[in-house]
């Protein structure tokens, strides 16, 4: 992530999530674990925390474009 550009919004504003997505499932620790740092980070950072929430909702059963969705969010 170190040699990615930088975003100027935390999400797309045509991003649609689904949960009952046909791509392939990522690791749940993983999302969880990222999901909590960036829960973390909206104490001092209240402009991600609807795009963090959003992202967030879909835990159970993360799916890759979860994964860039929270991966955008890192990228501010």
């Amino acid at each position: 992530m170190g040699d990615s550009k930088p975003m100027t919004t935390p999400m797309s504003t045509n991003t649609a999530l689904d949960a009952d997505e046909d791509v392939e499932a990522v690791d749940q620790k993983e999302f969880r674990g990222m999901i909590g740092s960036l829960l973390y980070l909206t104490a001092t950072w209240p402009n991600i925390q609807f795009a963090v929430c959003l992202c967030a909702r879909y835990q159970a059963s993360p799916r890759t474009s979860h994964r860039q969705a929270v991966k955008r969010i890192f990228r501010l």
